[in-house]
């Protein structure tokens, strides 16, 4: 696997590392925003401008009771909405033959409102992120020393595709100088009273990033052309899908069919709840070797293991978060939604990376929410950007990246993309089902074409599994062909 790891000077560290020594503003935790308390601090010497008010829109906090009916086998799930489905969106202009999804279709909620891809990046650094949307005017830092949630600058400047201008937030000022373009280098400038401002640059994400190459990536465009026929096809399941080549062997080029479609998310929504708990681990705020106390009362069915042992018991971080993935463990789900806070901090850090059509709501296998309207959406494009944030170690460390791709490559549920393709071909993937979404994403792990893909469905699951197999099929008959025969580990 190719490792994109960012060189941050040892200077870039120390600022990082002081930051979160040396924050005042009140509780620095990861459970969600921190004090929401904004005032103008007399930084006018630096143009800073206060922000109004609190502006962080997480998503719902419901708790109560669990919920998604993951894996083959999985009956108490909810049932499909009859209403309006995605329309597609700016953001899905990756190749031809993408119309961009359809209107109409059962289990398919429309997509939220978004700025066009060019309008919206976030900036990453060690432990963080800054996101951006100049349509907006907002901007919101997520980092180990705390949240400033989602907050409006009016006076947001934007020209030459870049924004820049400055917030105070709970007595930190924050100026910062983003493009709008991904993979250009950004900064941000953390201030606070009677310390030496903090200077922190990285790279700027987009979703989806460009090209590396556009002549190699051109060489791609092809495939979204083969994926569009097979979703033509599918005529009971709206479907899309989202590639993203990670090797470089096609420029880093992401290329999608019905991208913005926006099903239910079903177990997919797993890969977030596991990626907020290994940041937390980066920024040493916890070990997975703790532990957490699991009970009787935490026990749900559907797809997993922990369901089959005797509670209560103490039960390591480690453990849920590899059964998380490994299993599709849905009480190991449900038990870390608590750990971690509730539903806030997961749709915090969805919201850090501007990944509008993603939403946790839900738990698994709470019908009884999923009945009153809460439930977890997701679209391709959104989670090939996850998956593209931890593969380039922008969302990640190394070694937490790493643990999660092992955990994706030991997955049990192997009825889709492995099903699909010759014996032997790596891959590291996460499943989704419910009776109305048929979901498989991950990793291609050919040595030199390393590929991040995204297939999800609404409509009957057994239909959206044939769906789902299909594309998994088509592009890797695109990336290998044929006479290529099977790839060995």
């Amino acid at each position: 696997m190719r490792k994109r790891d960012k060189k941050r000077s040892s200077s870039l560290l120390a600022a990082a590392i002081a930051l979160v020594v040396a924050a005042t503003t009140g509780p620095a935790t990861a459970d969600g925003p921190g004090p929401n308390h904004r005032t103008t601090l007399g930084y006018a010497a630096h143009g800073l401008a206060a922000a109004d008010g609190p502006n962080d829109a997480n998503g719902p906090n419901d708790t109560d009771g669990p919920n998604d009916t993951d894996g083959p086998n999985a009956t108490d799930g909810p049932t499909a909405d009859d209403g309006p489905n995605n329309e597609g969106g700016p953001n899905d202009t990756d190749g031809p033959n993408d119309e961009g999804g359809r209107s109409d279709e059962p289990g398919v909620e429309p997509a939220p409102e978004r700025a066009p891809t060019s309008e919206v990046s976030w900036l990453s650094f060690p432990g963080g992120a800054f996101a951006v949307d100049s349509l907006g005017h907002t901007v919101r830092y997520r980092a180990c020393d705390g949240d400033t949630g989602r907050v409006a600058d009016p006076d947001m400047r934007v020209a030459a595709g870049v924004a820049s201008g400055a917030v105070v937030v709970g007595g930190t000022a924050y100026r910062y100088r983003v493009p709008l373009v991904g993979r250009s280098e950004g900064t941000l400038e953390v201030i606070q009273r009677h310390r030496p401002p903090a200077t922190l640059t990285g790279v700027v994400v987009t979703s989806p990033q460009p090209p590396t190459d556009p002549v190699a990536g051109a060489r791609l465009f092809p495939l979204s052309g083969q994926l569009a026929r097979v979703v033509a096809d599918a005529s009971l399941n709206p479907a899309g899908a989202t590639v993203r080549d990670l090797s470089g062997r096609y420029g880093d080029q992401q290329v999608s069919v019905n991208g913005s479609l926006r099903p239910k998310a079903a177990s997919v929504i797993k890969l977030w709840i596991l990626v907020e708990l290994l940041r937390r681990v980066d920024c040493g705020q916890v070990s997975l070797d703790d532990g957490v106390l699991v009970t009787p009362a935490d026990v749900v069915g559907g797809t997993g293991q922990l369901q089959f042992e005797t509670f209560p018991q103490v039960v390591t971080l480690y453990r849920l978060a590899r059964y998380l993935i490994k299993y599709s463990d849905n009480v190991a789900a449900n038990v870390l939604i608590t750990y971690l806070g509730g539903f806030a901090p997961v749709n915090a850090l969805i919201d850090s990376m501007n990944q509008r059509s993603t939403i946790l709501a839900r738990r698994m296998l709470d019908s009884a929410a999923a009945q009153r309207g809460e439930e977890n959406y997701t679209s391709p494009d959104d989670v090939v950007s996850l998956l593209g944030a931890v593969w380039d170690g922008e969302v990640l460390t190394p070694a937490s990246r790493d643990l999660m791709i092992g955990f994706m490559r030991e997955q049990t549920l192997n009825t889709k993309i492995p099903a699909a393709l010759p014996p032997g071909v790596p891959v590291a993937h996460k499943t989704g089902d419910l009776p109305d979404a048929s979901h498989d994403v991950g990793y291609y792990l050919i040595p030199g074409t390393e590929t991040a893909v995204a297939f999800l469905t609404a409509g009957p699951m057994a239909t959206g599994d044939e769906t789902v197999r299909r594309m998994a099929r088509t592009v890797y008959d695109f990336l290998v062909p044929p006479s290529g025969g099977a790839v060995e580990e």
